[in-house]
């Protein structure tokens, strides 16, 4: 047993250590330089849509920041997809449109149907050269258009993404998400650079809507159609591309529970997925993304089980070879104590695991500082305990999450949206 959970132990470490050293290199080859960022010359007609399913809380402050966009109003269409909802989110909705007769503001009551429906459901409905899908619960700066357009400055750059930040981060484990999320925006900007980008998120995401009508809308059984739709356009081979000056917020789990909810269908969706479009895995036709990005997003969730299982075993290891070795003496503990000798030497330590861990451990807070730097951001923004909290304790979490997952679907447990 032990010798089996060291192997795949050392491999998990090989397999870390490649994917984080490449990703690396990826950013010491030729770092981040400014560019002249191109304007708008004209004004394309743009379509954001927005799916609500009992947002009634939320919903008025999202509207509000699409009101205050700076952008032309005639060439602004704003559609609110109502998904069957129990609340009252259709009676805010009406009342922000009374009061807002001058912007091309639309309410669509369907069934509910799931987010993936409403998406195409407004995707019909569209008549902008662009189509924005937005969360009810996030919120857009006012130049975040300006900024995002003139990315399509290629014909094959099916979507352009946001820098998405955790929005007024109050308990711990949104502080921790808030860490996180800047981490993952600049390795999406990394990513970008290779045409690697696997998800476009549902805060904000500029998609050209022919290429959307071009290879079928949204998939409306899906867990995460964000996933979905951009492993769709890579397998059509379009581009995706990620930004890091048009900033969008969100509002995060507040909570454990929420967070296990959440991230339960966001990695069931990434498992279900990459199992659909595995014909790419590998596959040279789709470059860096099926040679690197395809192979991250299969045993990314893997690796969290491995060391966290592993964590787990050699914790528990010597108190239960412990036990089993009290059992001899009749659990004798007064005996035992007596006799107990202190056997530590330097030469035990396993400093190859050592030398991997400190690597990755520069790796990582390499990755913070540069990703915060990218993002204009604090590394102690929200403290040092949040900080600390999210080095060393917040991958465990999402070990444990993952955990859950293979349970789940071992046993074929079934999943909703």
């Amino acid at each position: 047993m032990n010798t089996v959970v060291k192997i795949l132990l050392w491999a998990t470490y090989m397999v870390s250590l490649y994917f984080a050293i490449f990703w690396f290199l990826v950013l010491m080859d030729g770092g981040f330089k400014k560019t002249k960022k191109s304007k708008l010359k004209n004004y394309p007609d743009v379509s954001i849509v927005i799916p609500a399913y009992n947002e009634e809380k939320r919903i008025r402050l999202t509207l509000d920041s699409v009101l205050k966009l700076n952008y032309p109003k005639d060439r602004l269409e704003i559609i609110v997809i109502n998904d069957g909802s129990a609340d009252k989110t259709k009676e805010v909705v009406e009342g922000i449109i009374s009061k807002n007769r001058d912007f091309g503001i639309r309410l669509i009551s369907q069934k509910n149907r799931g987010k993936g429906a409403a998406l195409n459901n407004g995707l019909k409905k569209a008549k902008g050269e662009f189509f924005v899908c937005l969360d009810a619960d996030s919120y857009v700066k006012e130049d975040a258009l300006l900024k995002m357009l003139p990315e399509f400055d290629k014909e094959d750059i099916a979507a352009v993404l946001p820098l998405l930040k955790v929005r007024n981060p109050k308990s711990l484990w949104q502080k921790m998400q808030w860490l996180e999320y800047l981490v993952n925006m600049f390795y999406k900007e990394l990513m970008s650079r290779l045409n690697c980008v696997h998800v476009a998120p549902g805060p904000f995401s500029v998609y050209r809507k022919h290429i959307l009508e071009k290879i079928g809308g949204f998939d409306e059984n899906n867990l995460t159609e964000d996933l979905e739709i951009s492993l769709r356009l890579q397998s059509h081979n379009y581009c995706i591309k990620q930004i890091m000056d048009a900033e969008v917020f969100t509002i995060a789990p507040e909570s454990f529970k929420q967070l296990y909810k959440q991230r339960n269908r966001w990695y069931k969706g990434s498992v279900y997925n990459a199992l659909k479009y595995r014909s790419m895995l590998f596959n040279k036709k789709y470059g860096d993304f099926g040679i690197i990005q395809m192979p991250t997003i299969i045993v990314s969730g893997l690796i969290a089980i491995i060391l966290v299982a592993s964590l787990i075993y050699y914790t528990l290891e010597p108190y239960v070879r412990g036990i089993y070795h009290m059992s001899f003496v009749n659990f004798d503990f007064y005996t035992f104590i007596r006799s107990f000798t202190l056997n530590f030497s330097l030469l035990d330590l396993n400093y190859m695991a050592l030398m991997v861990a400190a690597v990755m451990l520069a790796i990582s807070f390499t990755v913070l500082r540069k990703s915060h730097a990218r993002t204009n951001e604090k590394m102690t923004r929200h403290g040092l305990f949040s900080l600390i909290a999210y080095i060393f304790m917040y991958f465990l979490v999402l070990g444990f999450i993952w955990i859950g997952i293979m349970f789940d679907l071992i046993s074929g447990k079934k999943q909703r949206w």
